[in-house]
Formats: C-alpha cells, sequence, structure tokens
C-alpha cells in the first residue's frame, strides 16, 4: 500500500526536525577536515559522518569515552614499550647466545610490518572490535615464550611473531579512538601518547633491577643460569600484556564503531551503538534510524532514482559471505585515499614523512655509540647499573613532552602543522648537536632534549594521521603510513649489519631527514584543528 503524499511529506519533515535537533546541540565547529569536492567521498556518506559527528557531539566526553581513553593507550603503551625490549634485551643476549644482534632487530622490524599492514586493513574489513583486542594478546603469549628461547634463532623468530601483535596497535586503537570522540575533544589523540612514553618508563624501571642484576658481565662465560634477567623480563612484560589484554576484552565492554558499521551499511546498528554509549554516559541521543535514512532518501531524490528500484536482494549463504570478506581486499579501500588530487597530495605527504621517520631513529641509535667512541668521547661508567638509570632518566624527560603536544595542537595559527613541524625540526636539532659529546653526562643531556621533542612530534604525528584519513579507509591508511615507516625501519639494521658503523655519514643522514620531514610536514594541505573527522 502507497504512503500518502501528505503523509510522506510529514514524516520526511519529522526526520529533518529531528536531524535538526541533534545538529542544534553542537557547540563547536564540526565542519569536515575536508570537504566533498577535496575529499572524493561519497556524498551520502560524508553527510551521514556528519550526523554521527554530531550525535557524539551531543553526547558529549563522557565516561565511555574516558574509558576508551585509558584502554586505547594500552596500545600507544605497548607500541613504545617492545621496540625498548629488544633494545634492553639486546648486550644479553648476545652475550648469552653469541650471534649478531641486528638481526633481532631485523626480525622485529618485519613483524611490525606485518603487523601494521595486516591489522589495519583487516579493521576495515572485519571491523575495529576484534582487531582492538587480539592485538594486546598475541604479543602477551609471543613474548612469554620468547623468554623460554633455547637459541637466537627462536628469540629472533618469537620477536617478529609478538611484534606482529605490537604492529597492529596503533593504526587500529587511533582509529577506534578517533571514531568514538566528540570533535570538541579531538585533541586527546594527541595525548594518549603520554601512553607511549608511560611504556619506555615501565619498561626501563622493570628492566633495571632485573637485568642489572641477573645479568652475565663476561661474553666469554655467559651460561643461561647466570644470565637469567632478560628472560624474567620477558616474562614480566609478556605477563603484563596479558592482563592489558584481560582488561580490555572482559572488564571494558567494547562497541563496533558506528562509522564503520555505517559505512558498512549498517545504520541500525549504528544508532543503537549511538545510544548505548549515551545511556552507559548517563546520557540521551536524539539521533534516529529515519534521520540517516532521510540523507538517502534525499540523494535519491535528486538523483531521480527511487529508493529501492533496481536493488538486488543480498545472498545470505555462507558462501557469499566468504566472497564478500574477500571481495573487501580489492584496493577499493587504497584508491579511496587517492581519489582526489588534494586528498593524494596529503597521503603521499604523510607517506614521506613517516618513512623518512621511519628510517632517521634507528639509523641514529645504530650509529651514535661507535661514532662517539671514535671521537674520543669518554663515557666513564659504563656498567648496567649507569646505562638503566641512564634509560629511566629519559622515560621520564617523555612525559611531559606528550602533555605539551596536547595542548600546542589546538592552539591558533600553530595547530597540528605548526607543532609537527616544529617539534620534528628541533628533534633533528638535538640529533646534530649530541654529536658534539665527549662525556656520559653530556650525551645524557642532548638525549634529553630530543626524546622531550621526539614525543611531542610522535604524539602528532600518531593523531594528525588518522584525522586525515576518512573512517571507511582509516584502517587502511594508518596501515600504509605504518608499514612505510616498518619498511624503511627495516632498513636501518640491514645498513648496520654491512656498513661501516664508525662513518659520521649516518649520523648526519638522520639529522637531515628529520629537518627535512619538519618542512614536508608544513605542506600537508589540511589542518585538522577545529575540525571534525569523517
Amino acid at each position: 500500500m502507497s504512503t500518502p503524499p501528505a503523509l510522506s511529506r510529514e514524516q520526511s519533515r519529522r526526520s529533518v526536525d529531528k536531524k535538526n535537533d541533534v545538529e542544534a546541540k553542537v557547540h563547536v565547529n564540526t565542519h569536515d577536515v575536508f570537504d566533498e569536492e577535496e575529499s572524493g567521498i561519497d556524498p551520502v556518506y560524508q553527510a551521514k559522518a556528519r550526523l554521527l559527528n554530531d550525535a557524539f557531539q551531543e553526547i558529549g566526553m563522557g565516561r565511555y569515552q574516558w574509558y576508551l581513553f585509558v584502554v586505547a593507550g594500552f596500545g600507544w603503551f605497548a607500541d613504545n614499550l617492545w621496540p625498548i625490549v629488544t633494545g634492553l634485551i639486546f648486550d644479553p643476549v648476545v652475550k648469552e647466545f653469541g650471534f649478531h644482534g641486528e638481526f633481532l632487530k631485523l626480525g622485529q622490524n618485519i613483524g611490525l610490518l606485518v603487523g601494521a599492514a595486516f591489522w589495519g586493513v583487516g579493521s576495515d574489513v572485519w571491523g575495529r572490535k576484534w582487531c582492538f583486542n587480539i592485538t594486546l594478546f598475541i604479543t602477551g603469549v609471543f613474548s612469554i615464550a620468547a623468554g623460554a628461547s633455547p637459541n637466537s634463532v627462536a628469540l629472533c623468530s618469537l620477536a617478529a611473531a609478538w611484534s606482529v601483535g605490537v604492529g597492529g596497535n596503533l593504526p587500529v586503537d587511533s582509529a577506534v579512538f578517533l571514531e568514538f570522540i566528540p570533535a570538541s575533544h579531538q585533541y586527546l589523540l594527541t595525548v594518549l601518547s603520554i601512553w607511549w612514553a608511560f611504556g619506555q618508563l615501565v619498561g626501563s624501571l622493570v628492566a633495571w633491577p632485573l637485568i642489572a642484576n641477573f645479568s652475565c658481565t663476561d661474553a666469554s662465560n655467559c651460561p643461561r643460569e647466570s644470565n637469567q634477567g632478560w628472560r624474567y623480563f620477558l616474562y614480566t612484560m609478556g605477563g603484563l600484556m596479558m592482563l592489558l589484554f584481560v582488561i580490555r576484552f572482559f572488564v571494558f565492554h567494547m562497541y563496533e564503531s558506528p562509522k564503520y558499521l555505517m559505512g558498512r551499511g549498517r545504520d541500525a546498528d549504528a544508532v543503537a551503538i549511538i545510544h548505548a554509549v549515551a545511556k552507559y554516559n548517563g546520557k540521551e541521543s536524539r539521533l534516529t534510524l529515519e534521520a540517516l535514512q532521510e540523507i538517502e532518501a534525499r540523494t535519491a531524490e535528486k538523483s531521480g532514482k527511487a529508493p529501492g528500484i533496481g536493488e538486488k536482494v543480498m545472498d545470505t549463504s555462507a558462501k557469499a559471505a566468504v566472497l564478500r570478506k574477500l571481495s573487501a581486499f580489492n584496493g577499493d579501500h587504497v584508491k579511496s585515499l587517492f581519489a582526489t588530487k588534494k586528498l593524494a597530495y596529503s597521503t603521499t605527504l604523510l607517506i614521506i614523512v613517516w618513512a623518512f621517520i621511519g628510517l632517521a631513529f634507528p639509523l641514529y641509535n645504530g650509529f651514535v655509540t661507535f661514532f662517539l667512541q671514535s671521537r674520543g668521547a669518554d663515557f666513564g661508567d659504563g656498567s648496567l647499573n649507569t646505562t638503566y638509570r641512564n634509560q629511566v632518566i629519559l622515560s621520564v624527560i617523555g612525559v611531559p613532552g606528550a602533555l605539551l603536544a596536547g595542548w600546542m595542537v589546538e592552539l591558533p595559527y600553530i595547530g597540528r602543522k605548526g607543532t609537527l613541524a616544529l617539534s620534528t625540526i628541533i628533534t633533528g636539532v638535538f640529533l646534530f648537536a649530541s654529536t658534539t659529546a665527549r662525556t656520559s653526562n653530556a650525551l645524557l643531556g642532548w638525549n634529553c632534549g630530543y626524546t622531550f621533542t621526539s614525543n611531542v612530534m610522535y604524539g602528532v604525528l600518531y593523531a594528525v594521521s588518522p584525522e586525515l584519513f576518512p573512517t571507511k579507509d582509516r584502517g587502511t591508511g594508518n596501515a600504509i603510513v605504518a608499514s612505510a615507516n616498518r619498511i624503511f625501519g627495516i632498513m636501518a639494521p640491514i645498513i648496520a649489519l654491512y656498513a661501516d658503523l664508525s662513518t659520521s655519514v649516518p649520523i648526519y643522514v638522520s639529522g637531515a631527514l628529520f629537518i627535512v620531514s619538519g618542512f614536508i610536514a608544513l605542506l600537508l594541505p589540511f589542518e585538522p584543528r577545529g575540525k571534525a573527522s569523517i
């Protein structure tokens, strides 16, 4: 039976009124990061995403989002902890197994690359929820197993395996957090990097007593029983990952991302989750399914095609379900990131910045010790106790850097781009300055400087990248830039394996890469400050 025209118009008017009720609650600028003609995004999708942004702004920053700030922070925590773990166990495992330690770093970087690519794209295919939960579990299981490694091959292999979990944390977790917070609080994506600093701090604090007190000092006589510190350390850190997994999976109830569901055509589920989050926060949402459907109806009206005409009945067989999953890997998510000239320019610049930084840091870390010693630096007390004390000092320095980043990204005229450019350039300057160190304290001082500024840099970089990708392609975009970072990171240990470690060229290349990356950041065409990601 057809709907009377007058009734149809009345229902349409009510749907529009409900949509306007939601938008009337917005007190911040929720203008999109990029306009329709700049994004190449389906206008129906963009209009629906805007409506969901308005709904989250109506709900505000409540209990659910603050709990999510904590459990999403576990991903930042793990992302910085595990590369630090590899560095902290480096000397003890090389003494015990007598192998070229760069293979450990190489295995780790390969795992990080696989994890970033797999989990980032997977979150756009299977959804955020399962990818969000399982990465910490993989990290915990394989790192505990690594503590019992009988030889270097097993250790390097298990390091690659735990790194598959670690590599997926930030591409997935940044997307999850960004898709649940109101536009007025998107700066918290930058502040999340405080967990990144905590990861380094906790790793250093735990390693200090374990490795310093339970490690052999002589490589010529280093049996397993006198070198248990690094194993205790892996057991402890792996156990911590399992605890964080339990909190994420069993204590916190993770909802699937409404924007992800909307992008997959599940509008009713998206609206239901918006209302569930509102109820969790003790609020009410006036978003309705009709408001989302009204957007499609208006678009169909403009195109002259009535909704439902020519649509096929969905095949619900198991075979069809499998084929639909496989078809999601057809490259459309990648193509969407280059859909327009301006969006392609933005994506390309982000890839370059991530790649350069991915090479610069490990290249510097791999060469700086040999370089300074060849220049006559006297580091005095080289005991394990001093080494881990300095590591703790550097870790503490990183915490205020994350807080400063969260404040700077909201400053007028500076924003995300200015903060990223400034912190990256200064990081390069500090790196150059560290080559003048001739004592342990001088090197520690310069390292404190670039540790502080690099924490600001990473805080902004990890936040601005997902902000500049549309929700339906955000996991893939995060995977691409993270993969570029990991691919160039793999190059560093390979260079260290075959290059002359005493040369100064890699040090200056590292500093130059940071400075060039800072200037490239200024060329980004979009500034997300004060705007809502879609």
